[in-house]
């Protein structure tokens, strides 16, 4: 017998979020690792709130919701609304309530400068890292270094001369470059750049990431404005935080054979595995015989593809393909959330099947 199209609703449902959920929905694991890394910054998150007043929006709620965005590549924190006010999915991952009124999209804007300043991003990274080096997951001693270009949310119609230049550059022997007389008025801390001679110059930051070789997770992850040095700086930044043993190697393209970054390695301990140029002697190379011939040398060039992964996901229809924030800092939150993400999304591939 055909049934009937009728509709009434229910005045009381007795299924509950958790039970909607499906027990192998891959939220599940990624939930589960997400709270534990936030019940460990519940101290700085005490610090970052005032004792008295009105109560907040619970930052871990904002900080699951931000994870959804990006996992799910929602395209503005407004459309990330409306899912989550008839997402039951999306309720459920963040922690509310199917009658929970949802937020203000404002609530984003007013407690991201918050979050910043407390580097809850670069907590947030370094405790999903420390999950998975408790899964023995991570490699301690073999790592790769990239860079990608990161566009910024401004035009190169938005630069012009800026009134006050300095009287002396930042180029060489104090000559002055276009980021020492030209500002943008949509967001002054972007530069000008491009990585490749074929390429436009445009408006943007540069992302940095450092991933271990044996699961390309991110073991640590920066944003810098554009410049030719940045990338060298912000890995020698970034390998001096690292937890590993000692020697280790580090693996990386043409663009980091410099014979100072070479050198600085060395200093650290670090075997430069950097990829080398064709004979030219425009373009030196600076490897020592032992360590271009290492057996290491050519697994690294191998593994070093890893990273490119991580920029792939980052901008494959997600923020990290040109930001909607304006800043050094704000951008480099949302690179290190968009960091943490990826780590989430591959341990819980991985974990399971350890």
């Amino acid at each position: 017998m055909r049934g009937t199209d009728d509709h009434q609703e229910s005045v009381f449902s007795y299924i509950g979020l958790e039970q909607r959920v499906p027990k192998d929905h891959p939220l599940r694991g990624i939930r589960a690792m997400a709270d534990r890394a936030l019940r460990e910054l519940d101290t700085e998150f005490e610090q970052m709130y005032a004792q008295r007043g009105r109560p907040s929006i619970a930052p871990e709620k904002l900080i699951r919701a931000q994870l959804l965005q990006v996992l799910y590549s929602v395209r503005s924190e407004r459309q990330l609304m409306e899912q989550m006010d008839y997402n039951l999915l999306f309720r459920w991952f963040v922690g509310l309530n199917i009658d929970d009124p949802i937020w203000d999209v404002t609530v984003f804007t007013k407690n991201r400068e918050r979050l910043i300043e407390g580097e809850v991003a670069e907590r947030m990274l370094l405790a999903v890292v420390e999950q998975a080096r408790a899964h023995q997951l991570l490699s301690e001693e073999h790592f790769t270094v990239d860079g990608t270009l990161i566009q910024a949310w401004a035009s190169r119609r938005s630069f012009h001369e800026k009134p006050d230049p300095p009287t002396r550059g930042t180029g060489t022997r104090g000559r002055k470059l276009l980021r020492d007389t030209h500002e943008s008025a949509t967001d002054p801390e972007a530069r000008l750049y491009k990585k490749n001679g074929a390429a436009a110059a445009v408006p943007s930051y540069l992302g940095h990431v450092v991933t271990e070789n044996r699961h390309g997770l991110v073991v640590a992850a920066m944003v810098t404005q554009s410049s030719t040095t940045a990338e060298q700086e912000a890995a020698l930044a970034m390998v001096d935080k690292l937890k590993r043993t000692e020697p280790s190697t580090l693996g990386a393209d043409k663009s980091y054979q410099h014979e100072q970054f070479v050198k600085q390695l060395r200093a650290r301990r670090i075997r430069p595995h950097v990829a080398e140029y064709a004979t030219n002697p425009k373009w030196p190379n600076w490897l020592t015989e032992e360590e271009r011939r290492s057996k290491g040398f050519s697994l690294s060039q191998r593994k070093r593809k890893l990273v490119e992964k991580v920029f792939g996901w980052a901008k494959q229809e997600r923020a990290a393909r040109q930001v909607k924030l304006r800043g050094t800092a704000r951008v480099d939150w949302l690179f290190r959330l968009l960091a943490t993400a990826h780590n989430l999304l591959r341990m819980q591939k991985l974990i399971p099947a350890q």
